[in-house]
């Protein structure tokens, strides 16, 4: 008997890391055949491709520190980009509005300025918000299309407490300055996205991971925390005094002996998205232009598109470059085929003007089922209940989905490392 942590993604590894440095042995079970989570990455014919999209901006001298101890990273310049109906704006659309054709031009801004005005707190939903922020046609036309693109949801079946420093809002000299030239400028919420040099970006975790004892293909079915039993797919079993658990809550609600149905049902209610990732190889150097953008076109399914490529040449073969795109659905959506999918993705960005379909040498399409947390009204009410019921058990949750919150990666790391230093 002892500590067991379930997972083995970066809140994982970095609480079985800070456990393992304070004397304290784990055993970390992984349902996969390798580690890292969503950070994890997948090679085919040289192309390297993470398993879903990530960056660190992290400025905690700790964590940047264990990170680059892993692995030196690159700085790049947090410029991304949007693209509308045909035209290429820089992020954020809101005040970077020059591209666009006079008549939306005129739209936006007279949207803009006769905005409602109303105190942040008396907002009821994200629908509300948006409108209150950037005016009635600028959002109609560019974060209601997102939302229902990354999020699956209306925007007024989500709250707002998420959205925290992760749309900026400009003022009126802003919009207009935006809309008659190209601003130079960086609005986004960090100045920098770090990346590392060699490995993908699970390599930022290789020095921590270094010497954990992780048992593969062992993906758990039943916890019963009275006994302290935790039994696994493949028939076998292991008792502990300390369980840590990066599971998602609407998994693991279905596998504790004795909880309540009304746990189970809070757990079931709880939304999040699931997805595709396309991984898309070229015998081109120079198909990829931006690190990353962001699609609004309802009939083109990719919601963002990033390029391994840029992140670090590390990533393909030399002479070549690579995509990946992201396309989301909420959980309880019906989910189209894959073939569907990688289609319109192909497609959609072919027409785009990004590549041509004869320049592919490397096509990828893995579903993911858990991508996000989704921030829908019922969230919190929900979200406590599993929470609470978990720590009468004596289970420790931790990381985006054993806590269900909107977590960075360098936040995981933080939670799994506070989780190792009992904090709370």
């Amino acid at each position: 008997m002892g500590t067991i942590i379930l997972g083995s993604g970066i809140s994982g590894i970095s609480a079985g890391y800070h456990l393992e440095k304070a004397g304290e042995p784990i055993v970390i079970y992984e349902k996969d055949n390798d580690w890292g989570g969503l950070c994890g990455n997948f090679t085919i014919d040289g192309f390297r491709f993470d398993r879903f999209v990530h960056f660190t901006f992290t400025d905690d001298p700790y964590i940047k520190g264990i990170f680059e101890k892993s692995s030196p990273l690159y700085d790049h310049p947090s410029i991304s980009t949007n693209y509308y109906k045909g035209y290429w704006l820089k992020h954020p659309a809101q005040n970077n509005l020059a591209p666009l054709p006079t008549e939306d031009k005129v739209q936006i801004i007279k949207g803009f300025i006769n905005r409602k005005e109303k105190p942040v707190e008396q907002i009821s939903d994200y629908e509300e918000w948006l409108r209150v922020q950037f005016g009635d046609y600028f959002a109609e036309n560019f974060p209601f299309k997102y939302t229902r693109k990354y999020w699956g949801l209306e925007p007024k079946e989500l709250e707002t407490k998420w959205v925290g420093n992760r749309m900026h809002s400009p003022d009126l000299d802003e919009v207009l300055r935006g809309a008659f030239e190209i601003q130079d400028k960086n609005f986004y919420y960090t100045k920098y996205m770090r990346y590392p040099k060699k490995g993908g970006f699970r390599s930022i975790l290789d020095d921590c991971r270094k010497g954990l004892d992780i048992r593969f293909n062992k993906e758990v079915v039943k916890i019963d925390p009275k006994n302290k039993v935790v039994t696994f797919k493949d028939g076998t079993s292991t008792t502990y005094t300390r369980l840590i658990s990066s599971l998602p809550l609407p998994e693991i609600v279905k596998m504790i002996d004795g909880i309540p149905s009304e746990v189970v049902k809070a757990g079931e209610r709880l939304h999040n998205t699931c997805g595709y990732m396309i991984s898309l190889g070229f015998k081109r150097p120079d198909i990829a232009k931006y690190l990353w953008f962001y699609i609004y076109d309802e009939d083109i399914l990719s919601s963002r598109v990033y390029s391994p490529s840029m992140k670090s040449p590390d990533n393909v073969p030399e002479g070549c470059s690579s995509l990946q795109a992201e396309v989301f659905f909420d959980c309880k959506a019906d989910i189209p085929e894959p073939e569907i999918v990688l289609k319109n993705t192909i497609e959609k960005l072919s027409k785009m003007g990004l590549f041509t379909e004869d320049e592919i040498v490397v096509k990828d399409i893995r579903f993911e089922k858990y991508a996000n947390v989704t921030f829908d009204k019922a969230i919190y009410t929900n979200r406590q209940i599993v929470l609470d019921y978990l720590q009468s058990q004596g289970i420790e949750s931790i990381g985006r989905f054993g806590k269900w919150e909107y977590m960075w990666t360098f936040q995981a790391f933080a939670d799994g490392m506070k989780c190792a230093k009992g904090v709370k």
